[in-house]
């Protein structure tokens, strides 16, 4: 099976340019009327990791939000916007973060909704791999047609996060800490994020990658100038040329490589067909991408017996940087293994505790924690790319 993807150039957030780059991203799909009915009920998942302004490239820029959501107005469709970011989770922490996000204002400049209810409920998923029940929002469960709105940025842990990942958002908050502390090892992982995105069946997905973000994302490195905004039916098929896009080998990314096993995604141009304005643009130089540890990251390249003892010494491990640490304690609360203690106001880790899942990193405003990767791991991953 073919799938499509949309490539629309957009240079800046201006509403006027990207009202008109959400129109036509979406014609080269063949419409919004392709995926909303009138009357539909349209869940649009942002990633809103955290409470960040929208210039720190963190999460999906509102103007374009906004834009799709008077896309689906114009067809009679009634949008709402929702998310769970991670960590505990109020509904005044939530209303914060709509606010400074920006999709409080994209709610009121186009009449639509934000999603205030918390509730999740627990649903069986057949088809899932690692994952046979999943605990999943009750307002996603609900909508008639589900949008996956990501943000083009690297990911300390899978290397990227893009349309399969933002669906991570329909576990409630805490939940996801649970995946973490259970799902430690980066093939279960990135197997249980297929399973959700599965589950949850995205039928239109879209990526802002206008200002995207490299180095240490997902929150804590580089804004980066891309200007492009990508739609497709399919989350795997928009990840693929995305990640193509920034010059990222598909292959490096976990969850690319768990849909591809799966037959959700064999990759390769035989079944991505790309149509508008990629044809134009040369593939982004020097993007900058955190070193993983994949499943087999060392496997064929250091004899059998000493793979675990390689992978132990290689694995990167979290830094905290004290002089900007204000001593908050959010990375102790949203630790899934505990393994993070504050001693005189600051934190420190247990090593043999951290399952390197780098909550701590993503989920720090001060940016007071770095990923530190030793030189063998970054000069074997420099070598795939």
């Amino acid at each position: 099976m073919v799938h499509r993807v949309s490539v629309v150039n957009c240079s800046s957030y201006q509403q006027d340019e990207v009202q008109g780059a959400m129109e036509r991203t979406l014609a080269g799909l063949g419409g919004i009327e392709r995926f909303v009915a009138r009357g539909d009920r349209v869940l649009i998942k942002p990633n809103l990791v955290m409470a960040k302004r929208p210039q720190d490239a963190v999460t999906t820029h509102p103007s374009l939000v906004e834009a799709l959501c008077r896309q689906i107005i114009s067809v009679g469709g009634h949008p709402v916007i929702a998310d769970s970011p991670g960590g505990p989770l109020s509904l005044a922490m939530l209303k914060r973060i709509y606010r400074i996000t920006g999709m409080e204002a994209a709610a009121r400049n186009t009449g639509a909704r934000l999603n205030h209810d918390l509730a999740f409920e627990e649903v069986d998923h057949p088809r899932g791999k690692v994952v046979g029940r999943v605990k999943i929002l009750k307002c996603i469960l609900d909508a008639n047609v589900v949008i996956s709105f990501a943000k083009l940025k690297t990911h300390g842990m899978m290397l990227f996060t893009g349309a399969v990942k933002n669906m991570f958002g329909a576990v409630p908050g805490l939940v996801k800490g649970e995946y973490h502390f259970n799902m430690p090892q980066i093939g279960d992982f990135s197997n249980m994020l297929v399973d959700i995105c599965d589950l949850v069946k995205p039928g239109l997905s879209l990526i802002d990658g206008i200002v995207g973000m490299e180095g240490e994302g997902p929150s804590s490195g580089k804004p980066a100038g891309i200007g492009v905004l990508l739609a497709s039916d399919s989350p795997h098929a928009l990840d693929y040329a995305a990640v193509s896009l920034v010059g990222i080998k598909p292959e490096r990314v976990p969850t690319i490589s768990r849909a591809a096993e799966r037959g959700l995604l064999k990759g390769g141009p035989q079944e991505v067909d790309i149509v508008g304005d990629m044809t134009q643009l040369s593939c982004i130089r020097g993007f900058e991408t955190p070193a993983i540890m994949t499943a087999s990251f060392t496997r064929g390249r250091v004899p059998a017996f000493l793979e675990d003892m390689v992978n132990r010494a290689i694995r990167p491990k979290p830094v905290f940087v004290h002089n900007s640490c204000t001593g908050c304690g959010d990375c102790r609360i949203n630790c899934p293994a505990h393994a993070i203690e504050m001693v005189d106001h600051k934190p420190v880790v247990q090593l043999d505790k951290c399952i390197r899942c780098f909550c701590c990193q993503e989920l720090c405003y001060q940016k007071a924690v770095s990923i530190y990767r030793p030189w063998f791991l970054r000069t074997i991953d420099h070598g795939r790319r």
